[in-house]
């Protein structure tokens, strides 16, 4: 599987241009999914084999914010690609995963609500 981020709800043009420029030098592949493709698991979105892709088309809403995916990265490839986004000038972007065997069944919103309550369970023990 080749090194790959999924990109979810990055409508802003010039945030997407920082990115790209930022992870370009990485020659890592970026995937922006398109809203209508919400509904497939995202290890279809990531090209991952023995992932079924799902019936129709997403008619939902959008995220809530933006969510960004890391599949297939090595360590150091990982490491230099989030501290490429933190550089870049775009974001912040709170809401990141690495593809796994467990979430790669799931969809961006099932994926987007994992980590948002991770988040709020976090910040509520910072309190």
């Amino acid at each position: 599987m080749k090194e790959m981020i999924l990109l979810f709800n990055l409508p802003d043009k010039a945030e997407r241009r920082k990115v790209e420029m930022a992870l370009l030098p990485l020659k890592i592949r970026l995937k922006y999914v398109r809203l209508e493709e919400y509904n497939q698991p995202l290890g279809v979105l990531a090209d991952t084999k023995d992932v079924p892709r799902a019936e129709g088309v997403y008619e939902g809403e959008d995220l809530a914010d933006t969510l960004i995916v890391f599949s297939s990265l090595s360590g150091t490839h990982f490491d230099k690609a989030l501290a490429a986004l933190r550089k870049c000038g775009a974001g912040p972007f709170p809401y990141k995963a690495v593809l796994t065997p467990v979430n790669q069944f799931w969809t961006a919103p099932q994926c987007f609500a994992e980590i948002k309550k991770e988040h709020e369970q976090m910040n509520r023990g910072r309190e």
